[in-house]
């Protein structure tokens, strides 16, 4: 290693000597120009005979470099990342918040996701199973038809209509809601994880608070999971503030909601008093957020 690092720094040396003094003085307008001027005193320096074994630099480089050469590679090298996910019922994987196509078979497998610059390319056990242009669209999909099952709906198990009677079972006005999401979809599949989305938010909720909020997206066009998401953690803080000012007591789970949904909605980690919470002290300290964001957060709601 000594020997090599030595031969190399030797290499370096000679050619400060030969091709960076001699430009020393010289002044260049272009970087072409630049280059112009290296390339040929390189080619020199290449020519120029040893003093000590026959040959030249040149000389060597085709009896004993030139052969044991390789082809270049057809394509340039791309730096790429690798990712895993799981393919959806509609087909489509989510990376960086966009959503691609994967043939419709594959729905509830496991894939790997290869991403460079311009590309985003799916194996499955190995195989590469679909190649698209990377985007940078949020919550938008890169759709191949070839992708989709026949008629949209090879799927027996999820045809729209059940997800629609699963949305009449908590109110007509989720059931709604479900539609125009159908409807605002090029096909009628692409908006399954949405209302999947809004059913399992059903599991933290009551079906009342999930309809009311269903019947305020449809009003105002914001047919969405983010949106009703958003409505339901806004109507919960409504609710607690309320009870708060009708003198109700609060249990130590009440309190953990609030204080989580206040830490969330403010980005107010950091702000709050010591880096460590008991549970016995929940209560204490979400009184004490309340005091401290509560005349702002009531305004806001």
């Amino acid at each position: 290693m000594t020997f090599a690092k030595a031969k190399v720094e030797s290499g370096v040396l000679v050619v400060e000597r030969w091709i960076v003094a001699a430009l020393r003085h010289r002044k260049f307008f272009s970087l072409a120009e630049l280059n112009q001027a290296i390339r040929e005193l390189l080619s020199k320096l290449n020519q120029r005979p040893f003093r000590k074994r026959p040959g030249s630099r040149a000389s060597l480089f085709q009896e004993l470099d030139r052969p044991a050469l390789g082809p270049l590679p057809q394509e340039r090298y791309e730096f790429h990342q690798w990712a895993t996910a799981r393919v959806n019922i509609d087909y489509h994987v989510e990376f960086e918040r966009h959503y691609y196509s994967v043939p419709y078979t594959l729905t509830g497998q496991m894939v790997e996701i290869r991403s460079t610059l311009t590309t985003v390319e799916i194996f499955h056990r190995g195989e590469r199973v679909a190649s698209h242009l990377r985007s940078h669209q949020p919550y938008k999909a890169t759709t191949v038809n070839e992708h989709r099952p026949k008629s949209h709906q090879q799927h027996l198990a999820w045809p729209p209509s059940r997800l629609l009677h699963w949305a009449e079972t908590v109110g007509p006005a989720t059931a709604q809601l479900f539609t125009e999401i159908l409807k605002s979809k090029p096909h009628p599949e692409m908006g399954y994880r949405s209302c999947l989305g809004i059913l399992r938010l059903g599991t933290r909720y009551s079906n009342e608070r999930l309809e009311a909020a269903a019947r305020r997206a449809v009003s105002t066009g914001a047919c969405s999971y983010r949106s009703v998401k958003s409505m339901l953690e806004r109507g919960l803080i409504a609710n607690l503030w309320r009870r708060r000012s009708l003198g109700h007591r609060w249990s130590i789970r009440t309190c953990a909601a609030l204080f989580t949904l206040i830490l969330r909605r403010r980005r107010a980690c950091h702000r709050t008093e010591g880096t460590h919470v008991a549970s016995a002290d929940l209560g204490e300290v979400a009184r004490l957020a309340l005091a401290r964001h509560g005349g702002g957060l009531a305004r806001s709601i």
